[in-house]
């Protein structure tokens, strides 16, 4: 499929990566940074880090291009999701560590954040969309987790060391009373000894906001993981196998605590 690659599974559980594509056209690349070109910002290897999840019968929905040509974690009005605090936006024009995505009098105007809308934006929203209706005419209640990750320290977002497992529910809006808080307890109560939160600095953004309808039966749920969990955090951004192997489980245990409650 052009744009993204959608795995269709048997359970009641969509996956969706929105951050963690890496492809910038050719004809886009020639316009921006040599900070572009590095794609610092991505959520990286979180396929791989998932893989688990493919094989339990799990949906995948995962983007070919970085989100510097569109952020699909955005409103497509570009509002801002977190108001009064720092965000890079729809069409992003610089990285996180705040250095400019494109050479002087190539940012992008409105008519070029249009054409990005539609070329990408809106095939991945309708596959979504369709997956999560696909889902439902089988099951019913089914769970969409919202999976990214972020570098341990991003001083632009907030003080510190972030805390390694990031859950969100829109301050509860996106899920049923108790799951969200049944997940970090989960995570919480691990003997690896991770650190977690629910609904800190990331509630969830656009996608977790705007599908999780848990009395329509999608319960969605944003999982924002530190990446020091699963790989360096520098370049060359090498997975480790040896880190990954502690966190999985993890993964798995809250994949299979929120599948186990929706039926309850």
């Amino acid at each position: 499929m052009d744009g993204f690659t959608l795995v269709r599974g048997t359970l009641p559980l969509l996956i969706s990566m929105p951050h963690a594509g890496t492809e910038l056209p050719q004809t886009l690349a020639g316009r921006m940074t040599p900070a572009a070109a590095r794609l610092d910002d991505t959520d990286w290897h979180l396929p791989r880090l998932y893989d688990f999840a493919l094989a339990m019968g799990a949906s995948l929905l995962v983007p070919h291009h970085s989100r510097y040509v569109i952020d699909l974690n955005r409103p497509p009005d570009n509002a801002n999701l977190y108001p009064g605090q720092d965000t890079t936006g729809l069409c992003p024009v610089d990285t996180f560590n705040k250095e400019a995505l494109y050479q002087p009098g190539e940012t992008p105007l409105e008519d070029e954040i249009t054409e990005r809308v539609n070329r990408y934006w809106r095939p991945y929203h309708e596959a979504l969309r369709h997956e999560i209706a696909r889902l439902q005419a089988r099951h019913g209640q089914i769970l969409l987790w919202e999976a990214h990750s972020i570098r341990s320290h991003v001083p632009r977002f907030f003080e510190g060391r972030l805390p390694d497992f990031n859950l969100g529910s829109a301050d509860g809006a996106s899920c049923r009373p108790g799951l969200a808080e049944k997940l970090l307890e989960v995570a919480r109560d691990n003997a690896a000894g991770f650190s977690a939160v629910l609904n800190g600095r990331f509630k969830g953004g656009y996608i977790t906001r705007a599908y999780g309808t848990p009395d329509s039966g999608v319960q969605a749920v944003q999982l924002e993981l530190a990446q020091s969990c699963y790989m360096q955090e520098q370049l060359p951004y090498a997975y480790s196998e040896a880190l990954a192997t502690r966190v999985q489980p993890v993964l798995r245990a809250l994949l299979t605590t929120a599948l186990a409650a929706l039926g309850g």
